[in-house]
């Protein structure tokens, strides 16, 4: 869920100093259902981030809602992943529903994306990297996110990309160990009546169709955000809801080495893995996808002219001198050959 600019929506909504056991500092944003207060938790001495309903709805819309507030902590709640927000507490007591969960500071992806800033193709792969095997981490403990998008991909300060907004994940009980850890129960489609649940821009196929879904849309929408950061533009656009579902289903999107030239055929070749029309024909975990994207990121690393380690300097400086020299020219060593052996080759 993103959330608009609090200093715009403060309106004369009542003040609030508590909530739970947490003392409210100020408002952070809010969305349509929900508004994330900043809070102090006295008994752990931190700061958290507080999550509870929009003061402007009403009794029946919070009871409307209220599934995803408890969907969103039994989901997140049981994940334990450095590239996922950490929940901490939720409750329901004297008629307020809250989260209290780890206070980021820093930007939403689609917010940086809007702004104009493009990410080079090794930055791409580092942030979808870390998601997919964040996914990776849900997925074996049965939690399907179902809204991947840059809004819910939330990038720290340090860089550091964060999963966000469970809100319609499913965390069935049941966990088909032997099936990739794809939940037992998939009878379930995104769509309720009257209401579509999740971004159409970053749905998968089967979500568009409004067939059952497994973990393996959350690899399809992390392919449509990847495509989205190489390329500079969503893989679909429509104004028309329906026409956008449409193109998901059927219309394949240019490969992103072919949109804009420069892109790794490598990393478009991951993406259009994992955006494949066909569920068999993705990524079956999203452990095989980041898999891929780690064994490019190393052919990268292996091509740049990278200086010798830090640790790697450090230990040869503590070595006695005798086997200082060794050191030192064994690597000169190795160097001069690598250097004749390309020379030959050339030649």
């Amino acid at each position: 869920m993103s959330y608009s600019s609090a200093a715009s929506i403060m309106s004369n909504d009542p003040a609030i100093s508590r909530i739970g056991r947490f003392y409210i500092t100020r408002e952070l944003g809010r969305g349509t259902v929900g508004c994330v207060y900043l809070g102090h938790d006295p008994v752990m001495g931190r700061d958290v981030a507080i999550k509870t309903w929009n003061p402007r709805l009403t009794l029946i819309e919070k009871s409307i809602y209220k599934q995803q507030f408890l969907n969103e902590a039994r989901a997140a709640g049981r994940l334990s992943h450095p590239n996922i927000v950490t929940i901490y507490d939720a409750s329901i007591e004297n008629g307020a529903t809250y989260i209290a969960m780890e206070y980021l500071q820093g930007q939403e992806l689609n917010k940086l994306l809007d702004s104009g800033h493009r990410f080079t193709p090794d930055e791409v792969a580092s942030v979808i990297w870390r998601i997919a095997d964040a996914l990776n981490h849900a997925h074996h403990n049965g939690v399907v996110h179902r809204d991947i998008k840059p809004a819910n991909i939330f990038m720290t300060n340090a860089n550091q990309p964060k999963l966000v907004d469970f809100g319609i994940a499913r965390a069935p009980n049941r966990v088909n160990r032997t099936a990739g850890n794809v939940p037992d129960d998939q009878t379930h489609t995104i769509f309720q009546p009257n209401h579509l649940l999740g971004t159409p821009n970053y749905m998968s196929p089967e979500q568009a169709l409004g067939q059952p879904v497994d973990a393996r849309t959350d690899i399809y929408s992390l392919g449509a955000v990847m495509y989205e950061m190489l390329v500079g533009q969503k893989p679909f656009q429509s104004d028309d809801t329906d026409k956008l579902l449409n193109l998901i289903a059927y219309k394949t999107p240019t490969a992103p080495h072919k949109a804009v030239p420069g892109i790794p055929p490598a990393l478009s070749q991951i993406v259009k893995k994992a955006m494949s029309k066909r569920v068999e024909k993705r990524y079956q975990t999203a452990e095989e996808m980041a898999l891929d994207i780690k064994r490019y990121l190393r052919r990268a690393r292996r091509h740049m002219k990278i200086p010798m380690p830090v640790a790697e300097k450090h230990q040869a400086e503590a070595m006695p001198l005798g086997r200082r020299f060794l050191f030192w020219g064994g690597y000169l060593s190795f160097l001069a050959a690598a250097a004749i052996t390309a020379f030959i080759l050339w030649r």
